[in-house]
């Protein structure tokens, strides 16, 4: 009898071409996929809640797993990570994943349709230059930014809103733009003397839309180098269009942070 089991990952995007299954291409999907599928000895999938694409981190995706494997779930995280991550002498070639947690969920419990929203943070470094050991977890902007035009941009991205201004090209076709942010908060870490600071754009919403976090972090940072007036995002937002939009932030900066279910603490508007 198939077992539902909800697996929470965290990974290193770095190395990843993204997170759905790819022929030709190393993804999170596709190795979880094939290390179960040696396990079991049989061929096993697994539904993600999250397609991130090439580059981007995450720390608490989800993803379902609907299988006979003969393996008890408090057991098998700990049988998976061996798997992907070796011996702590030696390095694996899949150590940027790790299984956090396994739990065994009720039969119709639906990793996509049952969430209530999602918390990402986007990273900026906001310094003249910026240390090899951050560049794959870090947008460098080397232009002093201004956070409270920044703050005062972001208070028209808060609601409910037809956001197709930052919908990159390349999302689901036919779905509704409609989506609610029920928060956007942007706070800084000063680092020291003469290193900037660090920058973090944290969006919790119900749903987002291919690219809108980048999107919306490549126009904020266009108000907080004084290139967009705050009040231009209502404009933008209405428009609808995506070319009125600011550039796309890439991809290393990003992190999905949190998935929330139901009675997990979703916040209320």
């Amino acid at each position: 009898m198939d077992k539902n089991v909800l697996l929470t990952i965290e990974y290193d995007g770095t190395r990843f071409s993204g997170w759905q299954r790819q022929p030709e291409a190393r993804t999170v999907q596709g190795v979880i996929e094939q290390m179960l599928s040696d396990l079991a000895g049989h061929k096993v999938t697994v539904d993600g809640v999250s397609r991130t694409d090439a580059g981007v981190h995450a720390k608490d995706q989800k993803a379902l797993l609907k299988d006979d494997i003969r393996i008890p779930a408090e057991n098998l995280a700990k049988v998976m990570n061996d798997r992907l991550q070796g011996r702590p002498e030696s390095r694996s070639e899949n150590d940027d994943i790790r299984i956090v947690r396994v739990e065994e969920v009720p039969a119709d419990f639906n990793v996509r349709h049952d969430v209530a929203g999602k918390t990402y943070r986007y990273s900026i470094r906001n310094a003249d230059t910026m240390p090899v050991f951050d560049r794959n977890y870090r947008y460098l902007v080397r232009q002093p930014l201004d956070l409270e035009r920044m703050r005062a941009a972001a208070e028209y991205v808060i609601g409910t809103h037809d956001f197709s201004c930052f919908q990159a090209a390349g999302g689901e076709p036919g779905k509704t733009a409609v989506r609610t942010v029920k928060s956007l908060r942007i706070t800084e870490e000063t680092l020291g003397q003469g290193e900037g600071r660090d920058i973090y754009i944290d969006v919790t919403g119900d749903g987002f839309l291919y690219n809108m976090v980048r999107i919306i972090t490549g126009t904020l940072v266009e108000a907080g180098l004084g290139k967009r007036e705050p009040e231009d995002l209502k404009r933008i937002i209405e428009s609808g269009d995506r070319q009125e939009a600011g550039h796309t932030a890439p991809p290393q900066g990003l992190c999905l942070v949190k998935v929330y279910y139901d009675g997990e603490g979703f916040p209320d508007m």
